[in-house]
């Protein structure tokens, strides 16, 4: 059995970051920023829009069989294993499996960075996380636009590393979506992802709405990227 859905490449046009995501990652708590470094925040976040090549790979796996401890899907050699990908997938149809990546440009920015700026290095790699977790926004979007073209519903993504789902699925992970051809995405030895700033994820179908989605897509992170609202419905049914 093939993927119902397989998109081989997604490239994504993401113009902005945002600030208080940036600030997070810098550990901000409120305290008071000069001027100076409030203009480097800005050019770095520039710097770094400019760098990145936001792009992702995404298909959609049938669930074969769903045990308390693993989710194994057809049409793939990829077992999900754990109970807590177990429980947040339960009831699930079938998987989307996603990966998104900025490009190796923002790493080898911040490897000059790390030689010549310690502290541009720290904000670059703060919007750079920012960003991948955009670009994963822009591809769950896609995810959820694929349930509710069926009438399902999907759950929010869960990535390799939460909870007992182990880093050790990514090579079959990155394997399954061809992601080293389609995004230039390799491993390390101990499973971490390069370039560093990608992002896997997985996303479950269900036959009913999910709970932890948010109320209102005002308030929804993947608003800027939802195709679903255009047609008068909502991923919530």
């Amino acid at each position: 059995m093939t993927a119902r859905l397989r998109v081989a490449r997604e490239t994504y046009d993401i113009r902005d970051i945002d600030r208080a995501e940036v600030l997070r990652y810098l550990g901000y708590h409120g305290q008071e920023l000069t001027g100076e470094l409030d203009a480097r925040i800005d050019a770095l976040v520039g710097r770094c829009l400019a760098c990145a090549r936001p792009r992702a790979a995404i298909a959609a796996f049938p669930v074969r069989e769903t045990r308390p401890d693993a989710v194994v899907l057809d049409g793939c050699a990829l077992s999900l294993t754990g109970h807590d990908i177990a429980t947040h997938l339960a009831d699930a149809t079938e998987v989307v499996l996603l990966a998104a990546t900025l490009g190796a440009d923002v790493d080898r920015e911040l490897r000059r960075l790390s030689l010549t700026d310690a502290l541009g290095q720290v904000i670059l790699d703060s919007a750079a996380t920012a960003l991948a977790e955009r670009a994963a926004d822009a591809a769950e979007a896609h995810a959820r636009a694929y349930a509710a073209d069926q009438g399902s519903f999907a759950s929010r993504r869960f990535s390799p590393g939460y909870g007992d789902l182990p880093l050790s699925v990514q090579p079959a992970f990155l394997a399954t979506l061809d992601a080293t051809r389609q995004l230039g995405i390799t491993l390390t030895p101990s499973h971490l992802m390069v370039p560093t700033k990608s992002v896997t994820a997985i996303v479950g179908i269900h036959p009913t709405p999910q709970p932890g989605l948010e109320s209102s897509c005002t308030t929804c992170p993947l608003s800027d990227f939802c195709s679903i609202r255009r047609t008068g419905r909502t991923c919530r049914g």
